[in-house]
């Protein structure tokens, strides 16, 4: 095993990376091993548990140390870290512990070393307490065996065994073995790998789903007393195949191209694969077969990550019909070319389904199955001041309404659709998806009905149309949330969210958090059902003074506005009169977080001073062309000034340049930088801007961005896994994910994935998994909204509807 020029221990197809990531409540940072293609441990480090949770502990990351004469990897780590030690987002609450450390790994033979040195013992009563622990995968693991000196056994695909009270009062999980070697997967070449402890005491084979849903199995050495110098010392040795190269993958458009668009095929391969092999496009034939269409061979790209790319380009083939892509013995699934391909079953499973299913306050029937019951009725207490809640939201010294901690705020039991995974509502979201559901509607006009939607008795019934657009129905949902605060409070809520980390943590049904009864403040709460106290579980409301969130909400109200007149004109209406109070209450922020009101007001209203806000703020704009171009875009045919929009189209020239070149830096001609978390988000709020860069500007910007964007997230992507992160679209998709069924394995159809995330610094991955948020969670906001857009705009711009 030797260092590589990325600075991590290499031996053929294992890989060993130190503190590269730190993002350990993702199981991703520490000690990391990637064996023969697959990720198999992470987080080796030191912790305070056994199997630690998502709010429990994690060190600070000091400076990373790389002696390449020794071949030796280092960093400093120390407990606690102070930024988020009961504050910040995501706060923790750490012990009364102070210490310090380096973990050093470095190579002997075709394994590797993990010691630990501590600046100082531990004190007496954190000893066996402080333990090394490193986290295997469980994917990969049921019905694989272990050993462990003389003990052996399985990996279960459920927790099994018994809990007990460790002497501090914890539920802990009794170890599956313990002893001074373990081989993992003994039986299977691709994932055998040694543990040995060379110091005293034992490994213990823990499983740490016993405690948390989400857990991994983890290996785990207590610090002796007194230790410092060489406290924890590992051999490790992953068996690495002799050889072993990664397979080629073709990556391809899980869901297909239209006839008209650019097609390309990419084909990613180990860098030390020599062999070029000829690359076919065959139509599968109607009688079954397969004919050949292209056969070729494929054009060089380079090298991007740690893979090298070839190419296809099949866009002169036009006939409609299903293709596969064949690169050797690997066969992409069935796609199609076809001028309907983006008319049917591609943006229909997120309106008809995905945005149902994530409806709060309301019971949604799906024929025999029920997604969720009917959920938070009792929404919401106000906030207690001075708090700062464990997912991020914070209450100031005052609530700013006149409502005091604990008193029930009316109007926030309606509308609104859960955040992600979970289930709070932030207003950020809620105002991205109906902005962006506004503007599809606006723009393609589509009336699509599948959905029975009953506002008044809290009851969707999925594929069960009503007579009413489906967009307008969600739109409508989210406002009635929105306004419904602004109504009650005088102001935008920040977020509403379970009080405690049981509900919050909850999988699976929504109506199981509260008991839909409002909890009223020294009055007689009396389950009427138990006759006991009822609990104070209903959800809180947080507010904030955030000028430029205010302004991004009303600019989503004030285009909802347009579309809301003539179907609910009473919401058209308080849309109308709330933007324009924000406008008026924030004349004096920052102007370029302005832009986006001022340019809806101006659509709305055509009124003069919207125009001359952005005349006079031309130059910035300009500046932040990257963010504003899209929007302001909208406004070139609206402002009679040959400098605004000469200052606007000379900037957006540059922009197009600039894409350009990012594109050219990746085999899939989209900017993308990868990163802990998925491109794919960022990728569709590209490709969703790009269409009205395209369409306000088309002597300067092409459709191609915007189609590489949907190629992208439909499955061109890098990784061997190249599903569509849309769940349950195209003929391989991400249908294990982070949703609020994600405890079954299961998903949520139309549900958008972020997708394929970096384990740094060059491995990308989608994992076949539920538990992880960064690559499979769905979202609401632009995640969902970007999606159903960008699909309907191909549609719109390849086939010229009106």
């Amino acid at each position: 095993m030797v260092l590589n020029s990325q600075e991590y221990l290499q031996y053929q197809g294992v890989n060993v990376m130190l503190a590269h990531d730190f993002y350990p409540e993702g199981h991703q940072g520490g000690v990391g091993i990637i064996q023969n293609g697959q990720r198999v441990a992470t987080n080796g480090d030191l912790r305070l548990e056994p199997t630690p949770g998502q709010w429990s502990p994690i060190p600070k990351v000091g400076k990373r140390v790389v002696d390449k004469a020794k071949s030796e990897v280092s960093v400093r780590m120390e407990y606690p870290n102070p930024e988020i030690n009961r504050k910040g987002f995501n706060p923790i609450i750490y012990p009364d512990l102070n210490f310090a450390y380096n973990i050093r790994v470095l190579p002997v033979g075709k394994g590797f070393k993990i010691i630990i040195d501590l600046d100082k013992p531990l004190p007496d009563d954190w000893i066996s307490r402080v333990g090394f622990n490193i986290e295997l995968f469980p994917g990969i693991l049921y019905g694989k065996s272990y050993y462990m000196d003389k003990q052996f056994g399985i990996f279960t695909p459920q927790a099994n065994g018994q809990m007990f009270k460790s002497a501090y009062g914890e539920n802990e999980v009794t170890p599956l073995a313990t002893g001074k070697k373990l081989t993992i997967a003994p039986e299977a070449d691709g994932q055998r790998m040694i543990i040995e402890n060379l110091k005293d005491g034992n490994l213990q084979l823990l499983d740490g789903r016993a405690k948390h849903n989400n857990g991994w199995y983890v290996v785990r050495s207590l610090i002796a007393k007194g230790a410092t110098k060489n406290a924890i010392e590992w051999m490790v040795t992953p068996h690495a195949i002799e050889g072993w190269l990664s397979s080629p993958v073709v990556q391809v458009s899980q869901v297909g191209y239209h006839p008209a668009q650019q097609k390309v095929a990419v084909i990613e391969l180990d860098r030390n694969d020599t062999r070029r092999l000829p690359v076919s496009l065959m139509r599968v034939a109607e009688n079954g077969g397969l004919e050949t269409a292209i056969k070729t061979a494929p054009t060089e790209w380079g090298d991007f990550l740690r893979y090298h790319y070839l190419r296809l380009d099949f866009t002169k083939v036009t006939k409609p019909g299903m293709y596969v892509v064949k690169y050797g013995t690997y066969q992409t699934a069935p796609f199609q070319i076809n001028k309907d391909v983006f008319k049917n079953d591609v943006w229909q499973p997120t309106l008809e389904y995905f945005m149902p299913a994530q409806m709060c306050h309301m019971r949604i029937n799906d024929k025999y199955r029920v997604w969720h019951g009917l959920c938070h009725m009792d929404d919401a207490r106000m906030a207690p001041i001075d708090s700062n809640h464990f997912d991020g939201y914070l209450q100031g010294h005052s609530t700013l309404t006149k409502f005091k901690p604990g008193d029930n705020v009316p109007f926030l039991n309606r509308g609104a659709w859960h955040d992600a995974g979970d289930f709070d509502l932030r207003v950020e979201s809620q105002a991205e998806t109906v902005h962006g559901l506004t503007l599809a509607y606006e723009q393609f006009d589509i009336k699509y009905d599948n959905t029975t939607i009953d506002q008044q008795n809290h009851l969707v019934e999925i594929q069960q149309p009503d007579g009413k657009p489906d967009l307008l129905q969600q739109i409508e949902h989210g406002l009635l949330s929105i306004t419904g605060g602004y109504q009650a409070m005088g102001r935008f809520y920040r977020g509403v969210i379970e009080p405690s980390i049981r509900q919050y943590v909850l999988l699976g049904d929504a109506a199981n958090i509260t008991d839909n009864r409002p909890y009223i403040t020294k009055a007689n709460n009396v389950d009427p059902i138990t006759n006991l106290p009822a609990p104070a579980d209903d959800r809180w409301v947080f507010t904030e003074d955030n000028p430029a969130r205010s302004l991004q909400t009303a600019a989503a109200l004030a285009a909802a506005s347009r579309v809301m007149k003539g179907y609910n004109d009473t919401l058209a209406v308080q849309c109308l009169q709330i933007a324009k109070k924000v406008w008026q209450d924030n004349k004096s922020f920052n102007p370029m977080r302005r832009v986006a009101l001022a340019t809806e007001l101006l659509i709305n209203t055509r009124d003069k001073e919207y125009a001359d806000f952005l005349v006079s703020n031309a130059p910035g704009i300009a500046a932040g062309i990257e963010g504003n171009g899209w929007l302001v875009s909208r406004t070139m045919g609206l402002v009679n000034d040959a400098n605004y929009k000469a200052t606007i189209t000379a900037a957006v020239k540059k922009l197009y340049l600039k894409i350009q070149q990012q594109g050219n830096k990746t085999p899939y001609g989209v900017p993308y930088e990868p990163s802990i978390w998925g491109a794919g988000w960022g990728i569709q709020n590209f490709g969703y801007k790009q269409y009205f860069l395209y369409t306000n500007f088309p002597d300067i910007f092409t459709d191609d961005y915007m189609l590489h964007a949907i190629n992208f997230v439909l499955g061109c992507h890098p990784g061997s896994n190249t599903a569509s992160f849309a769940s349950g679209v195209g003929a391989k998709s991400m249908t294990t994910a982070y949703g609020f069924n994600r405890a079954d394995l299961s998903y949520i159809p139309g549900g958008i994935t972020s997708g394929t995330a970096l384990i740094r610094p060059d491995f990308p991955e989608l994992l076949n998994w539920p538990y992880l948020w960064q690559q499979g969670e769905y979202v609401l906001g632009g995640g969902t909204s970007d999606y159903l857009f960008l699909i309907m705009a191909a549609d719109h711009v390849l086939n010229k509807t009106k």
